[in-house]
């Protein structure tokens, strides 16, 4: 334990990763020491949709990296509706709304890129517990003691750093339940589809059907989103509300693995950092609206390694402006209005009104995510 690193990161999914690579390019003079500590081996399963939108493909490309090497699908068509009504969003210029990815596929990538640079990661090892010192932050796993002066928790939704940074006690955590299945239509290959139809049923979310590949094989993504920002006593269960919908549309869901994971989303009010530690992706809250987490996370890698960077210029570790530094970003600026949105959007429950929204006004959903929630990250 004798050795100080100069950044400990837990967690080697998008965020973790984005992190190393951006403190790498950004100023690879520095020379830090930096250490990514994971629980599992690579590549593990990760339940996520997969998608990921032209901002996450952006921060990639500036990087150095290409999304398409990754087996991937194109989404040229994306279907927002209510009981068949809304909008259908695409780009005429053939260019994918989203691609979709499977996270064992894309994190392994990931992994393997950050190696190629010269990033140190261990594996299976688990963190129990950290702390922050004046000097060090000190992190306690099942393998012995490390310490860091700078340790970044990137170790997702259920995060064991956070619990040393974040003390407010709210919890913002959504769920969402998902299966996979082979497609019924082979047209919807590239087609993705959200549906809103759960709201009055108390449900602050969306159904989802995304196209996946998996071996090479075309697949189908179900699942089912509850932000869980608007509180309702009257909530029907996530999993048979998902049955419902799948079985009409000829799927039986007891017959694939359902699966289920929490969703942390952003609240700017949160506490992103304490001496010595900072927050980054789904550590400290991704996208309330939409539960998107991996394009919001690889800019967390980027807002994370420039307030690193900071630090170790001006020899402060405290972080007192990363929250500032976040929200002035083009990813902080995005998560607080989608979190505005969502606690706005999601407390119309009545069906009726959910029918006049998508049936006359669905323009209007489309330009609000166009002006207020998309284009965070710019092309250059």
């Amino acid at each position: 334990m004798d050795k100080i690193y100069d950044i400990i990161i837990v967690g080697s999914g998008p965020a973790g990763l984005s992190t190393a690579l951006h403190l790498k390019g950004l100023a690879p003079e520095f020379g830090l020491d930096t250490l990514i500590l994971e629980k599992s081996r690579h590549p593990r399963e990760k339940l996520c949709a997969g998608g990921i939108l032209a901002e996450g493909e952006r921060i990639l490309a500036k990087l150095g990296l290409d999304l398409k090497e990754v087996p991937h699908v194109d989404v040229e068509k994306a279907l927002f509706n209510y009981e068949g009504r809304g909008l259908v969003a695409r780009f005429f210029n053939k260019k994918p709304i989203f691609r979709t990815v499977r996270r064992n596929e894309f994190d392994f990538w990931l992994v393997n890129k950050a190696r190629e640079r010269g990033v140190e990661i261990r594996e299976e090892i688990s963190v129990k517990k950290v702390e922050s010192f004046e000097d060090y932050a000190l992190v306690k796993t099942d393998q012995g003691d490390f310490r860091a002066k700078v340790l970044v928790g990137a170790d997702g939704s259920n995060s064991i750093i956070r619990r040393a940074v974040e003390k407010d006690p709210r919890s913002h955590v959504g769920r969402a339940l998902e299966i996979i299945a082979s497609p019924k239509n082979k047209e919807s290959e590239s087609i993705a589809s959200f549906d809103f139809l759960v709201l009055p049923k108390g449900i602050s979310g969306y159904i989802w059907d995304f196209p996946a590949k998996i071996d090479g094989k075309a697949m189908r993504c179900w699942g089912i989103y509850d932000s869980n920002i608007v509180n309702r006593e009257e909530r029907s269960p996530l999993r048979q509300v998902l049955s419902d919908e799948m079985a009409a549309h000829g799927y039986s869901l007891d017959e694939y693995e359902l699966k289920g994971h929490p969703i942390r989303w952003y609240e700017p009010t949160n506490t992103p950092a304490i001496p010595r530690i900072i927050l980054a992706g789904d550590a400290l809250g991704v996208d309330a609206l939409l539960g998107e987490g991996i394009s919001p996370a690889l800019g967390y890698g980027k807002v994370a390694a420039q307030a690193i960077l900071h630090a170790f210029e001006k020899n402060n570790f405290y972080f007192k402006g990363y929250k500032r530094r976040l929200l002035r970003s083009g990813l902080g600026g995005s998560l607080w209005r989608r979190t505005f949105i969502a606690k706005m959007f999601y407390s119309i429950k009545s069906a009726g009104l959910q029918r006049i929204i998508w049936q006359y006004f669905p323009w209007l959903s489309g330009a609000i995510g166009l002006i207020f929630v998309v284009g965070w990250e710019k092309k250059k």
